[in-house]
């Protein structure tokens, strides 16, 4: 049972740290919006992960064949929608901007709304479930539902506390940069990191 606790801390922290293009735009909306908004989503990305851990434990073997003929087509899913977002994004800031209007207005209006999207954009990234896949793959599979359970629970606890801290930081961010000229060039600056590592995604 502790091994499968260490593993799943493991593999939970392993996909969480490196912060990529969604881990990029968690940060950008939580400087943009209130703590909990930014909480609804860390913990939508966690739950991502938390499910493929588990569809990694139960099936990963199984799974394998299934990932190769649609893994390209899912990168370029996953890709097209970061592109998508980081160009939406950038557009509302330089029209809150030019009106002189609050950059929030065009945030999730409620944590869930927030829980809901990175939800999604988390599970479309095919990386996710590739990486836990070669987990069990790579290592030695749970001997029984005790043990698998053990490492879904142990990985979504890592990645809600990585996304919850980058959140954090995010709202400390968005509080430090108050004057309208550097929430700008923080916006446009976010945008054009997260549609940065979405090209990484495809290369």
């Amino acid at each position: 049972m502790t091994g499968a606790v260490v593993a799943g801390l493991l593999a939970g922290y392993g996909i969480a740290i490196p912060v990529g293009a969604v881990g990029a735009h968690l940060v950008a909306v939580a400087a943009r919006s209130p703590w909990r908004t930014g909480a609804g989503a860390a913990l939508g990305i966690a739950t991502a992960d938390g499910l493929y851990a588990l569809l990694a434990a139960l099936g990963g073997t199984a799974l394998a064949p299934f990932l190769a003929p649609v893994a390209v087509p899912l990168r370029l899913l996953s890709a097209l929608v970061l592109v998508a977002l980081a160009a939406h994004s950038a557009r509302k800031a330089v029209r809150a901007h030019r009106d002189g209007a609050d950059p929030a207005r065009d945030l999730p209006p409620a944590p869930r709304r927030a829980f809901l999207a990175f939800l999604g954009i988390t599970v479309l990234n095919p990386l996710t479930v590739l990486y836990f896949t070669a987990l069990v793959l790579g290592g030695r599979p749970a001997t029984g539902p005790a043990e698998a359970t053990a490492f879904v629970l142990a990985a979504f606890a890592a990645s809600a506390s990585w996304q919850l801290l980058l959140a954090a930081a995010g709202t400390l961010l968005g509080r430090t940069v108050t004057g309208p000229r550097a929430r700008l060039a923080t916006a446009l600056a976010s945008s054009a990191l997260i549609a940065v590592l979405a090209v990484g995604v495809v290369v």
